[in-house]
């Protein structure tokens, strides 16, 4: 099936051919398997068939209609977004500083050591 004509199905008709086309899938592959055909080519063909369904199905899921006559051309899209203003960003807290650990051990404990001196 041609992707233009994948592109005209409905939603229903879509989910059924993907169906159809799977079930021939599992069914050639089958045959493959036990060796009753070399159906390498027609293999490649539902791959891509199926492929094809499921992206126009994710296409519509999401919004997005390829080049279709109901999309915008490239042009009119970046002067929309050319037009819409940009939000402001708020301004960010500063991080309170955090001390740093010390690496090893012998540097733990010349840091208490001195924390004791200071203390006395």
């Amino acid at each position: 099936m041609e992707f233009a004509k994948i592109r005209n199905l409905s939603d229903d008709e879509l989910k059924h051919q993907e169906k159809t086309s799977a079930e021939q899938l599992f069914r050639l592959r089958f045959q493959v398997s036990l060796g009753q055909n070399d159906g390498v080519k027609k293999l490649r063909l539902l791959r891509k068939e199926i492929a094809q369904i499921k992206t126009v199905a994710r296409e519509r899921e999401l919004g997005i209609h390829g080049e279709t006559q109901e999309a915008k051309p490239a042009a009119e899209a970046k002067a929309v977004k050319a037009e819409e203003p940009v939000p402001a960003v708020k301004a960010k807290a500063p991080k309170a500083a955090k001390k740093a650990a010390p690496k090893t051990a012998a540097a733990a404990k010349t840091k208490t050591a001195k924390a004791k001196e200071a203390g006395k």
